[in-house]
């Protein structure tokens, strides 16, 4: 409720229509590569944000609101589409919070607060519809949805940085470090792809030289959570693909035990799996993929990956056929392709009298040997069946983990398609088994496999330590959802001949109980000098600069320049230093009043955070606090389930094993 009465302190009685016609048109495609629409040569972020300012449209929103511009943005001519692509300043006097809780959460908690945040937005139908409703009816919810682009762009935008469910709102503080907030695709009603948003946010961020940007990952389609889904088949989120790796994990996560889980899942066998499992239905929906694959599918990450390529290449109103037909004799094979085919049907006739229990290799061969003579034969055609299709049987091959010897076992998939409008099956004129498959067949296929193998293993016939590491990983993975990219972050090299840069840095010197402490708060900032500079116009920069970047650097007075030996202002910068090096500088804080906030991201609230999992901080999961001890621990870890509310009173197990052994009273 504070949040709102803050945003209905924003004036938004000074907007004014303007025609379409009045705004520039970009293309949405290439918005964000160097010249479109400016040349991103500024030595820092908040440089080149400036520079890509300079095309937008100004929003007037009043003289006490934020700031605000506008770009109208071309998605495509035919048929016609356009979309505005928002830019909010927000000065930290007028933010809602001080302290970003995004930093927080992804451990950048001691870096120095900025006097600015910027805002990019793609706002949906809901939200812009949302934003004028608050706007005009105060509130009322009022339906209606036709509005002008005029009426769109005139609205305060400052309202729409408060407001979810956007295409795509990304924030940047004014030293380059950013998260991105959210992307809503196709599945949420937007015109866009979820990679196109994608790209447009990377080129952003590549464009105006973002340091690091943050993201977390709580994605879903269908009802899967898509960072699992995704590293069990990739390796990676769906965001790895623009870059984007573990950034922190919840409940003590580490990337070590992170990479761990994934391969760990990765490589568990299918065929061990199979030899295991007693769920007739997950071994269907696995003979079925390893027909279509057309090759072995070997491991759980080959059989989700090829799942979900699959899904990519099948339209949604069609279907996918392959034919199999059977297994296949290359030319430099030296037995003629008929005494191959013998060979199989006196192989599979020997699983068949095993009735679907699994056999050794050595059995097999025994008792092939009655019919096929040629030893060699018999080797060839064993090691080429394994886990392929003969007929309606699919031919499993698994090394056992106890024995370690080979073992074969017959199954029959005549049923692992289903038929009618789902699938079906026809033989083609060579009188060769062919299938079909559907992109709903195999969208409820995954589903089936994630519920049944990823998020709760179902159906093990022998449930070992070595099973236990599928909960276990899902369970890890679906942990980590902090996830960074690191961006260069640097000034364009195109800088003119008689300029060249120097990196500077801040360091706080500060007392405290201990004596003196001396602290570098900032990362480097890039200064292009003209060639006849001295420390003293240097010193004059770098403390504008910074104080307009910083907010508790506002009235920062520079003492010293650390690795450099006294050196007399008036002298020159590159006499004593080379073009591209680094140095630090030292000073104070004077005459500065934070209203005992604190200069840093993250809030100074001293609370002690001591989990079970092993977290010492706070990750945006969450917590309850012991009413004795006061340290926080994860609702989850103490066994309070996220539906239930957290009780008025709560112990933890430490203090509660303290009042047990108080002496009872007489």
């Amino acid at each position: 409720m504070k949040e709102k009465i803050k945003m209905s302190n924003l004036d938004l009685s000074g907007s004014k229509k303007r025609k379409r016609n009045d705004q520039r048109v970009f293309k949405f495609k290439t918005f964000g590569e160097q010249g479109f629409p400016t040349e991103f040569i500024g030595c820092n972020f908040e440089q080149n944000v400036k520079l890509l300012l300079e095309f937008a449209q100004p929003e007037e929103n009043g003289d006490h609101a934020m700031a605000s511009w506008s770009f109208q943005l071309e998605v495509h001519r035919h048929p016609p589409m356009h979309i505005y692509l928002f830019v909010v300043e927000e000065p930290v006097e007028l933010s809602l919070s001080h302290h970003c809780k995004h930093c927080k959460y992804i451990g950048w908690g001691n870096h120095l607060i900025c006097n600015k945040k910027y805002h990019f937005l793609l706002p949906s139908k809901d939200t812009i519809a949302a934003c004028l409703r608050y706007d005009h009816q105060g509130g009322n919810n009022n339906q209606n949805t036709n509005y002008t682009d005029g009426e769109i762009r005139s609205k305060s935008s400052s309202n729409l940085i408060e407001l979810e469910g956007h295409i795509m709102h990304g924030v940047f503080h004014s030293n380059g470090f950013g998260h991105l907030l959210c992307i809503n695709g196709l599945e949420t009603g937007s015109d866009l792809p979820g990679h196109s948003i994608m790209d447009f946010w990377d080129r952003l961020c590549i464009g105006l030289r973002a340091r690091k940007v943050s993201l977390r990952d709580i994605s879903q389609k269908k009802g899967m959570d898509l960072r699992l889904l995704n590293t069990v088949a990739y390796g990676e989120p769906w965001f790895g693909h623009w870059g984007y790796r573990f950034g922190r994990g919840s409940f003590g996560v580490i990337q070590e035990t992170y990479q761990s889980a994934i391969n760990g899942i990765q490589n568990m066998p299918l065929a061990l799996l199979a030899h295991h499992i007693n769920n007739y239905e997950i071994l269907t929906v696995l003979s079925r993929y390893q027909m279509l694959s057309g090759h072995s599918l070997v491991t759980l990450c080959d059989a989700f990956h090829f799942m979900l390529e699959l899904k990519s290449r099948i339209p949604k109103e069609s279907n996918l056929s392959s034919c199999y037909p059977g297994l296949l004799v290359d030319n430099t094979c030296r037995w003629s392709p008929k005494r191959v085919e013998m060979a199989i049907r006196v192989v599979v006739e020997a699983l068949k009298r095993a009735d679907s229990r699994w056999i050794s290799r050595q059995e097999v061969r025994d008792a092939a040997r009655a019919y096929i003579g040629d030893t060699g034969l018999l080797d060839f055609v064993l090691k080429s069946l394994g886990n392929h299709i003969v007929g309606k049987y699919l031919v499993r091959r698994c090394l056992n983990p106890v024995t370690k010897v080979l073992e074969y076992c017959l199954e029959d998939i005549s049923k692992a398609f289903p038929k009618h409008d789902q699938g079906f099956s026809v033989n083609d004129s060579k009188g060769n088994q062919q299938y079909k498959i559907t992109w709903v067949q195999l969208m409820k296929d995954i589903y089936f496999l994630y519920k049944n193998i990823l998020k709760e293993l179902k159906g093990m016939s022998n449930y070992t330590s070595i099973f236990a590491t599928i909960p276990t990983a899902s369970r890890i993975i679906l942990d980590t959802k902090y996830f960074l990219k690191e961006y260069k972050g640097e000034a364009d090299s195109r800088i003119e001949v008689d300029k060249s840069k120097i990196y500077c840095a801040i360091m706080l010197v500060t007392k405290n109980g201990f004596g003196v402490e001396e602290k570098v708060m900032t990362p480097f900032e890039c200064f292009i000098l003209r060639k006849d500079v001295t420390f003293d116009e240097l010193k004059i920069e770098v403390v504008r600069t910074f104080g307009n970047i910083y907010w508790g650097l506002r009235n920062f007075a520079i003492r010293s320049i650390n690795n450099l030996s006294p050196i007399i202002g008036t002298e020159l910068v590159f006499n004593v230093m080379k073009p591209g090096n680094k140095i630090v500088l030292g000073g104070i804080m004077s005459n500065i009043d934070h209203n005992n906030i604190g200069i840093s991201e993250g809030i100074k609230d001293n609370i002690v955070v001591d989990c079970l999992c092993g977290a010492k901080d706070e990750d945006g999961e969450r917590m309850v606090c012991c009413d004795i001890c006061e340290v926080w621990q994860h609702t989850r870890c103490v066994n309070i389930p996220n539906q239930e509310a957290i009780p008025d009173i709560f112990l933890c197990s430490e203090c509660e094993q303290d009042i047990l052994q108080f002496p009872s009273l007489p």
